[in-house]
């Protein structure tokens, strides 16, 4: 009886030791913790440092890129916030979505009726509510989804829809508080600044840092569901403008590490590169953050995985929605994106090369890739980890990097494309400010500038060699342009880029007809309205054409159904055989225009559209039988 029992206890020791069974046990669901910060330049993160090295500190972020593995390569999916952010939920390209930049949803317009030779397209001013975005997907594998911070996937940050609308069980938006967190305006740079004072909702915390909502609410949701699956968007306003540091300790610190004397006046920083202090407080804030969230899962025991912690069955993805806000040009100087040239609202490599660490379960660590990567490949990506497909019908336009992760994640062969093949190329869309479409094809980047035609020193295409065949730094400063030394290269790359976009059905720039800019040929070419007539739900346009043909048009309508936002849809009209246009008004809709768009990419808008300075304009209106009045709108250039 004694040798039984003793044969027994030392059975359970064994099973209980045995490394196979403990792996077993590891629970087939792992938490996804997604961090999307703000704004965040290539070369604000210490790690990333090449060339002149970075004054701002970044001890956590650091360590995060030797848990796992750090791409030099990884881009956003446009050179704005918003777009990104709906490319990321809902994995289709900005271009393709027509989500090209911040808040949208507004007929085309000039930005100044005659000072502007180009209109930006209509673009939607939100991602779609029906769409079976990131969030929806991971609830329909059994995960607990949250968010904390940013928003802005609709015309503004409160506007429909949000968070809890497509597929999050818990927002911060929900509980009513700040989500700007420690990025809450303070009465000036220089006042406010986080205390020791119980009733201060930034209380300094043991290690001098400031409170921030946004993070403490990210901890609570993982620590209130840390029993199941969980998918975390963290989602920080950090390093977003107002440039402030809450912080009045760390401002000190970065005003001696710089040199510069402590700010007397909260005016404008105009010392170039990075020497901003309030943004070098700003970005140790941020990676002080990153740290306690990673920290508690480092301390907190894993309740699924007994013996475990919940970093080892945990992804952290941490990348910045577009490259950094440089500023300058008589406003204030806030970074340095260089080597890479320009930032935020630019295509160029300093507005969409960004930040790229991943690690996880599986993951090597320590590992630098130079392999390109995009915030487009992280739905598929997710997917794969939790051991899901797309589902049926849903388009996705970047590629599933769990294989390069898993396996080599220096290998450009383990990514592919929809066929099957090695992805070899990768296109941004921004149809806005400068106006450029790019595509990069291995070590080649191509921008193609619509403002060219009537502007001599703008080039009509730009070619850049950024690496060499042996992936050794060649360019990536974008300074000499090869597109008139190699035209056939250049001829490709913009062939392809165009078949993307077309596929993509991508809008392009309209030319203003109104543009002192613009060509009196161009000009005198263009279509001009007859007449319009309205008959119950179908409104029907007459125009002459004067030498060009029309090729498109649209119908831009909107409900103006009392939410907390405006919103301007667009949907087909008919180019009928007799010079005329047909459209449906769809159900609902309060006010309309109509636009035409000729062979030489000429807008017509009925009625005329104000530009963006303008107050109020006549629409036509349907909320009545036949009835027509003036209706006034405001219109407001994109800001964030």
């Amino acid at each position: 009886m004694k040798t039984f029992i003793l044969f027994r206890s030392l059975l359970a020791v064994c099973l209980l030791s045995s490394p196979a069974i403990a792996n077993d046990q590891r629970p087939a669901k792992p938490n996804m913790v997604l961090m999307f910060v703000d704004d965040l330049g290539w070369q604000d993160v210490k790690c990333y440092d090449i060339d002149k090295p970075s004054p701002m500190e970044t001890p956590n972020l650091d360590a995060l890129a030797q848990r796992g593995v750090q791409f030099w390569n990884g881009y956003s999916p446009a050179p704005t916030c918003a777009p990104s952010r709906c490319a990321l939920l809902s994995g289709v390209h900005p271009a393709r979505a027509q989500k090209t930049h911040v808040v949208g949803g507004s007929p085309p317009h000039p930005h100044h009726d005659t000072g502007s030779t180009l209109i930006s397209p209509w673009y939607s001013g939100r991602m779609p509510e029906t769409t079976f975005n990131l969030a929806r997907a991971m609830k329909a594998e059994g995960y607990t989804t949250g968010h904390t911070g940013k928003w802005h996937i609709a015309v503004d940050h409160h506007a429909f829809p949000q968070p809890m609308d497509i597929g999050f069980d818990f927002t911060t938006h929900q509980k009513g508080y700040n989500t700007r967190g420690v990025q809450s305006g303070m009465p000036n740079r220089l006042e406010g600044f986080a205390t020791n004072a119980k009733n201060d909702p930034y209380r300094l915390d043991k290690n001098g840092y400031p409170t921030d909502i946004v993070t403490t609410e990210a901890i609570n949701f993982l620590e209130t569901n840390k029993d199941q699956p969980v998918f975390l968007y963290y989602a920080t306003w950090l390093v977003h403008t107002p440039v402030q540091c809450r912080s009045k300790k760390l401002l000190k610190k970065y005003c001696k590490k710089l040199g510069v004397d402590m700010p007397t006046k909260p005016g404008k920083w105009h010392l170039e590169g990075q020497n901003n202090p309030y943004y070098c407080g700003m970005v140790e804030t941020l990676d002080y953050y990153v740290g306690k969230i990673i920290s508690y899962l480092e301390e907190t025991d894993d309740p699924r995985w007994p013996g475990h912690k919940l970093i080892e069955n945990t992804y952290l993805v941490f990348t910045s929605d577009n490259g950094g806000m440089e500023g300058g040009g008589g406003h204030e100087v806030i970074t340095d994106n260089y080597p890479l040239d320009k930032g935020k609202i630019n295509a160029k490599e300093g507005g969409t090369r960004v930040p790229f660490l991943i690690a996880g379960p599986g993951i090597a660590k320590g590992v630098q890739s130079d392999v390109i990567i995009n915030s487009l490949d992280l739905y598929p990506t997710i997917l794969s980890w939790v051991g899901a497909k797309p589902k049926d019908g849903v388009i996705l336009d970047g590629s599933d990097l769990s294989t390069l992760l898993r396996t080599d994640a220096t290998k450009t062969d383990l990514v592919k494309g929809h066929d099957g093949n090695t992805r070899d190329s990768m296109i941004w869309h921004f149809p806005h400010g400068p106006m450029q479409s790019t595509i990069r094809i291995g070590g080649y980047k191509l921008i193609r500038n619509y403002n060219h035609l009537f502007h001599p020193s703008v080039p009509q295409y730009e070619l850049y060699e950024l690496y060499g065949e042996d992936g050794k730094r060649i360019d990536i400063e974008e300074a000499k342009n090869l597109a008139i030394q190699d035209p056939e290269r250049t001829q490709e790359m913009d062939q392809r880029l165009n078949e993307i976009l077309t596929g993509m059905d991508a809008s392009l720039p309209y030319y203003n007809r109104h543009g002192r800019h613009v060509s009196a040929e161009f000009k005198k070419c263009a279509p001009v309205i007859v007449t319009h007539k309205q008959s119950g739900n179908t409104v029907t346009l007459k125009y002459q054409e004067n030498g060009t043909k029309v090729k498109k048009a649209y119908i831009i309508y909107t409900t103006k159904d009392k939410k907390i936002s405006e919103e301007w849809f667009r949907a087909n009209a008919t180019i009928n055989s007799n010079k005329s246009i047909t459209a449906k008004i769809p159900k609902g809709t309060t006010h309309y225009y109509l636009n035409i768009i000729d062979t030489n990419q000429i807008l017509v808008s009925y009625p005329e559209c104000p530009d963006g300075r303008s107050h109020s304009k006549a629409t036509n209106s349907v909320a009545g039988k036949e009835k027509h009045h003036v209706s006034f709108i405001h219109y407001a250039l994109p800001t964030e």
